[in-house]
């Protein structure tokens, strides 16, 4: 509820606005999910898995696990419905330490890290439509060698469109509230129509009978998967990556709870309705593009066809998908479909990642600045520190090295926020429950040992465990950093 009795002409809120409706948080639960993944990453885990079958299941595994997680934490957003999110539900179930061990994640690589991955696919489809905006442009580098991996750090013309779209987003949200989910709702809306399109067109006159044959008949389905045991579960844990990076993000309401209208109903529910609608969506989409497209080709493949989903150019599935029904006009009309999605999945983490730090400021845990609403009524310092960070994460990494760095990290602390859970659960039994999690203790209990158990694959397996350790030591520097942090801010005079 914004401030009714500030006086005219002043410039600060001393609370937020509650523009957000049931749609509004439910299009921010899809918004910031869809972004690019779903078009990008099944090519990778089709190369990993080896077949149809195990990459249709990767993607139902996803869209199981993090219903379950949706259902969890939506006893925990109408326990706690003010802004902060994973922040204020660990804090209150874990401590303040554990809070500003994620609050810090969150700002150094979680919700950064992936607002910097979208961007840079923004970018890279943006390429699509102007070939001038290309990776390969350089205008500065730098390689940096860390081993097995090599973090290119520079700017490109593709990280030029990347950053552009980061500083045009947070604008619009520095503007207020009501900017925000207004540009949220219609561009959730029209990129889940256009999802649903690129579906038919797959499923339709897109169809191919030889990709059909060579995906689903006879033992096509599952050939060429090795036997199901430690090494195959280790390499279907490590496959979920993109997955899970595609579906990440879907919690993101909770982080504006303060913004939702009568947030103990609405929030439980947008969370389960915008990741079942989601889920569905993606398993779809993954059935249109084995009808359209081999999974097998090979790299130097003539054609389309011949290159299948393994090896479609830059991973873009779906732009090949769209180029075999269309032709050459089929890649710029998925070009500008992606650009759409991709910003509005932007818009909503932009949205709402401002709100933890908002949160951590009110309790001392970041720049005290990031607590003070603007005169819209938003967090304009946290939003700007925000791009700020986000911007020179732009400048480190390609896509997939930024989101092997961030879903390790979202992992560990998706599992604790649910662990938290079950402490509430026995801590404070008589706390107001507006929604009990449905399931409870089974649902929850998987949750938490299916995100674990994607955590230790990651950082078992050989492609993630140099991305994987990095994101476990950005998550235990959070440790000295908390407690300087808190040693400075008593050593400050009290006024």
């Amino acid at each position: 509820m914004s401030d009714q009795s500030a006086p005219h002409g002043s410039q600060h809120h001393s609370e937020f606005v509650k523009a957000l409706t049931l749609t509004d948080a439910t299009m921010l639960v899809a918004g910031s999910m869809i972004g690019s993944g779903i078009f990008i990453v099944s090519a990778d885990i089709g190369r990993t898995l080896g077949s149809p079958g195990w990459l249709l299941l990767a993607w139902i595994v996803t869209g199981i696990i993090t219903v379950c997680g949706a259902l969890a934490f939506g006893e925990l957003a109408a326990m706690y419905p003010r802004a902060g999110g994973m922040y204020t539900f660990l804090r209150e179930s874990m401590g303040p330490l554990m809070g500003f061990l994620y609050g810090w994640t969150l700002f150094i690589v979680i919700q950064t890290g992936t607002i910097a991955a979208v961007a840079v696919a923004f970018g890279k489809f943006l390429g699509v439509l102007f070939p001038g905006v290309s990776a390969d442009r350089w205008l500065m580098a730098i390689d940096i060698n860390l081993g097995r991996t090599t973090l290119e750090f520079g700017l490109s013309w593709q990280r030029v469109a990347a950053l552009i779209s980061i500083w045009v987003l947070t604008w619009v949200n520095l503007r207020g509230v009501k900017e925000g989910k207004w540009v949220q709702t219609v561009l959730t809306f029209l990129k889940t129509a256009l999802l649903v399109v690129l579906i038919v067109l797959g499923l339709t006159i897109g169809r191919n009978a030889e990709a059909i044959a060579a995906n689903f008949t006879g033992g096509n389905f599952f050939a060429g998967t090795p036997d199901v045991g430690m090494l195959f579960v280790v390499t279907f844990g490590s496959a979920l990556v993109g997955s899970l990076f595609s579906s990440d993000s879907w919690h993101a309401p909770t982080f504006a709870a303060a913004e939702v209208q009568d947030p103990a109903k609405n929030l439980p529910r947008a969370l389960v309705i915008g990741t079942v609608m989601v889920t569905v969506l993606y398993v779809l989409a993954n059935v249109s593009y084995l009808a359209a497209l081999p999974l097998h080709g090979s790299a130097d493949g003539a054609t389309i066809l011949a290159r299948g989903i393994d090896y479609a150019t830059q991973d873009r599935v779906a732009t090949a998908m769209m180029e075999s029904i269309f032709g050459p006009s089929g890649a710029l009309i998925m070009a500008g479909a992606i650009i759409i999605s991709v910003l509005g999945c932007n818009n909503g983490l932009i949205l709402s990642g401002a709100r933890v730090y908002y949160a951590m400021a009110k309790d001392g845990s970041f720049f005290a600045r990031a607590g003070v609403l603007s005169r819209h009524g938003v967090p304009s310092f946290a939003l700007v520190v925000q791009s700020v960070w986000t911007s020179l994460l732009c400048l480190t990494g390609s896509y997939n090295q930024l989101l092997d760095y961030v879903i390790f990290a979202a992992l560990i602390f998706y599992a604790l926020t649910t662990v938290g859970l079950f402490l509430l659960r026995r801590q404070r039994p008589d706390e107001p429950r507006p929604y009990r999690a449905i399931g409870y203790p089974v649902l929850p209990a998987f949750y938490v040992l299916a995100a674990s158990g994607v955590a230790v694959t990651l950082l078992v397996a050989d492609k993630t465990r140099a991305q994987a350790l990095s994101g476990l030591v950005i998550v235990l520097l959070g440790i000295p950093v908390y407690y300087w942090w808190h040693r400075g801010m008593r050593s400050q005079p009290r006024v």
